[in-house]
Order: C-alpha cells, then structure tokens, then sequence
C-alpha cells in the first residue's frame, strides 16, 4: 500500500515526465513551423515568386495536420488497449527520428524534386507521431492528478506547447547568430540534429514511469473497450464534436500569434526576423508561467469561466491586434505579441486538455479526446497560417479579413463551451461506472 507522500512523489515524476516528453515533441514540430517561414521556402520549395514559395512551405506545414488523425487513431487505440506509458515511448520515439532526418535532408538544389518529396514524408511521420503523442500526454498527468488538482496538472501538459515554441525560438534564434549564408547552408540543421539528445532524455524518463492507476482499474475491471474509436464515435460522438470546436478556438489564434506574424511581420510590415523572433519568444515564455496558475485557479473557479472569459477576450482583440503590429514599432510589436500569445491565450489553452479528459470515460479517453484534439488541429491549426496568408493576398494586403477568421473561429469556439455542464467536481472514476447505464455524454453534455 503506498504512503501518502509516496503517492504524492509518483504523481509528480508522472508530471515532470508528462511536460518533459511533451515539450520536446512540440519543440520538434513547431521548429519545422518557424523554418517554413525562413528558410524552406527557398531551400526545398524554390519558386520565381516568393509569395508561392512561401504558400507551398505553409502548405507543407499544414499537410502533417490532417495526417496527425490518422496518427491520433493508431496511437490512442493502443492507449486504450494495451496502456498510457508504451504508447507514449513509441510516440516519441517516431517524431524524434523523423526530426532528426530532415536535419540532414539535400537540399532542392542539390537532389531536385526528391529533397520537397522527402521533407513532406518526413513531415508526415512527424504528424502521426505528434497525433498519438498530446492524448497520452495529457492522462499521464490528469489520471495521476491528485483530489483536486486536475486542472494544475492538465495544464502542465499545455506547458509543453508554449515550451517547446520557445525552445525552437531560441534555437533559431541563436542559429541567426551566424551569417546569412551560413545560416542557410548548414546552420538551420544544428536543431534538427540536436533534437535528438532531447528525445533520448525523453525515453529514459518517460520509461521509468509506470502505468497511470484509472488505466489499471480499468484492466482490473476488464474495463477495456474491443474497438476504441467505434465505441468513441458511437456512444459519445457528441463529446468528440464539442471537443473539435474548443480545439478551433484555442488553435487557430495560437498559430496566428506565434507562426503566422512570422511571414507578416517580415514580409509585409518591414521588421527583421530577430525581433520578431524576440517577441514570440517573451509571449511563449510569459504564457509559460502564467498557464499553471490558470490551471490551478480552474480547480477553484471552474473550466467554463476560464475557457468562455479567455475566448472572448481573443475576440475583442483580433482587431487591435493587427492594427497595433501596423504601427511598425518594435515595442508594440512585443506588446501586441505579449498580449494575445501571453495573456489572454493562456487562460483558454490551460484549460483545454482538462476539459477534455473529463467528457470521456476511462475506456475510450485517450481515443476521445485525441480525435477531437487532432480533427480540431487538422481543421483549424495547421491551416491558420494558410489561410491567413491567402486571405491577406486574396485581399490586396488587408489584414481586416483575418481578424475576421479569428473572431469567427472564436464564436465556433464558445457555441461549444456553452453546450458543456461544468466538470471540476466531477469525478470522473465513478461516474465510469454510472456510464455503463446512462451514457457519458449525457452526463456532462447540456
């Protein structure tokens, strides 16, 4: 039987091991992200005109959006199978070998077609990695959570996003210290090949790690769904609908804050990429450490308030937003960064994974809320930077257009917070066993 201040050790080597893993996936994605921007539009997707270079290099990065599904449902289907913790080694390992590779992918110059066709392979597997890897993540904290603290520890798994943003920033930052061209030639790479010392870090912790205890009753209780994902979409599709839509609203201005004002910035409003650069990465290091203490508050205020205030907010501001980055000063531009990345993202991304976890029962959470999750990234993500770009241009340059998009994916956002009961007090292991006669989604649906 284990003491108190044992159980409260486990619980916390399963957080660090949680945010650990999960940053230096999401430092391997987001790296590609930042580069699309900088560099892989010239080097693999060279065209006479920068705009469509720049288009394809944004589609690349989309494309791994709507493989991180299919991703999400091989990955989750062996969490709720076999468990949490192996599927969570194979997640990492995948995405760490994959970034690893195109750290040493030819260039367009040098092998032609096949260096864009390897590079979006690559970006693929990236993307099935990443889809199973969010999901476990996420219940290795929530399901080692002690009494009254899931939402402090299904925010730390957020962490891991703003993190991992932060540590490509860096490193592309620091790589900027070279010159131009030897940036280009071979300086983008050193993160790439790097990565992979963060990932072997990542496996010998997440190893020593074991299985979360609401899997292991579940095992006990022979609690284990046959097909995950056709239990997931039959008795609560309603559940995974909701969680898509909070997903848009948390994703879409995540992109629009830290990704696309990359392009924005430098391409039409002038600045260089360093302070740009700069600015991303004190609002991801400011929503760093304002995210745990809105998780802990929503153990005492709730998921809903956070979530609806947070989300409004990002709408009131779509528009000062872009007309405070039109002013052309760098200040205001770290301002404007501060504000919509550090501020008010915050409240609304800390919540999210908790929220998740709690509108689907123990035998199909890790595939529920990995497919509204990944569906959510697919459908609103990876295509914000893409649309926004087409927009501005479909627009002759007009950033009205864009704010629109934010504001219209944040009322999508909200109808779905408001169709959900509130879920701090819930607790989620018993009420397993009241879903066996009435349904989860009844439960926590309005």
């Amino acid at each position: 039987m284990e003491t108190q201040e044992q159980s409260k050790k486990i619980s916390s080597k399963a957080l660090v091991a949680s945010l650990i893993g999960s940053s230096i996936e999401w430092f391997d994605f987001f790296l590609y992200g930042t580069l699309a921007a900088l560099v892989f539009n010239k080097v693999f997707f060279p065209a006479s005109d920068p705009t469509v270079g720049l288009l394809i290099a944004y589609a690349s990065f989309a494309l791994p959006y709507f493989i991180r599904p299919l991703g999400g449902i091989i990955f989750s289907h062996i969490g709720d199978k076999i468990g949490r913790k192996k599927t969570l080694v194979l997640t990492l390992s995948l995405m760490g070998s994959a970034t690893v590779l195109i750290g040493l992918l030819p260039t367009y110059k040098t092998i032609g077609i096949w260096a864009p066709i390897l590079l979006i392979l690559l970006r693929l597997i990236q993307g099935l990695g990443i889809g199973g890897e969010w999901g476990g993540a996420l219940l290795l904290a929530v399901e080692y959570a002690p009494k009254g603290r899931r939402g402090f520890f299904g925010s730390v798994p957020q962490m891991g996003v703003t993190i991992g943003v932060l540590l490509g920033t860096l490193a592309i930052t620091a790589m900027k210290a070279l010159s131009a061209n030897q940036f280009m030639a071979w300086g983008w790479r050193l993160p790439f090949i790097l990565s992979a010392v963060l990932v072997f870090i990542g496996l010998w912790i997440r190893k020593g790690i074991k299985e979360t205890p609401a899997f292991q009753e579940a095992k006990q209780k022979n609690n284990i769904a046959k097909v995950p994902l056709f239990d997931t979409f039959r008795n609560n599709w309603r559940s995974v609908v909701i969680a898509v839509g909070l997903k848009a609203g948390e994703t879409a201005p995540f992109y629009i804050f830290s990704t696309f004002i990359i392009a924005y910035a430098t391409g039409k409003l002038g600045f260089s990429s360093t302070p740009v650069l700069n600015a991303i990465t004190i609002g991801t290091l400011v929503t760093t450490l304002v995210i745990p203490y809105m998780g802990s508050l929503s153990d005492r205020v709730g998921r809903k308030p956070l979530f609806i205030i947070g989300t409004i907010a990002i709408i009131l501001y779509a528009f000062p937003y872009f007309y405070i980055l039109s002013l052309g000063s760098t200040v205001w531009l770290t301002i404007a960064t501060i504000i919509g990345l550090g501020i008010l993202w915050a409240p609304v991304t800390a919540v999210l994974g908790t929220l998740f976890s709690e509108i689907f029962p123990t035998n199909v959470r890790y595939t529920g809320v990995t497919i509204g999750y990944q569906i959510g990234a697919a459908l609103a993500g990876g295509t914000a930077p893409l649309i926004a770009t087409a927009l501005m241009n479909g627009f002759h340059n007009s950033w009205v257009p864009v704010a629109i998009y934010m504001m219209f994916i944040g009322v999508i956002s909200l109808i779905s917070i408001f169709s959900v009961r509130e879920t701090k007090d819930r607790n989620i292991e018993k009420e397993d066993k009241k879903a066996e006669n009435y349904g989860y989604t009844e439960m926590i649906i309005k």
